[in-house]
């Protein structure tokens, strides 16, 4: 990897997302978070929208640099790479040559996985 970018994870947010993660049985959209961070910070939409799109826009821009983004209580995203390799379609056994790619992965830090398990 090109380098490492360890992002101050704001304390509203921290809090925010850790008092979500005990809906798991839902999923939370990006417009549900941005409603969610507004009201529990009062702070207007448009502001909470800025926050959250910031917030990912730096993600992304980080990993396309091939950086490793660190966020303290919540995990990790790095790319993983993957080489080409031969494969065969199933419906009819043909082999395919399928290209190397690039994938976001990500990785929950220690204090989210005690968070989930406590």
């Amino acid at each position: 990897m090109a380098g490492s970018t360890d992002f101050a994870f704001p304390e509203a947010l921290y809090t925010l997302f850790y008092s979500l993660w005990g809906e798991l049985e839902r999923v939370m959209n990006k417009s549900e978070l941005i409603k969610a961070l507004a009201e529990e910070n009062g702070i207007s939409a448009d502001e909470a929208t800025l926050v959250v799109n910031t917030f990912f826009d730096s993600i992304r821009q980080a990993l396309l640099a091939e950086q490793r983004v660190e966020i303290r209580g919540l995990g990790s995203f790095k790319i993983k790479q993957y080489q080409g390799y031969s494969g065969r379609n199933p419906k009819t056994g043909e082999v395919v040559a399928v290209a190397p790619k690039k994938l976001p992965f990500f990785r929950a830090g220690k204090e989210l996985k005690e968070f989930i398990n406590s």
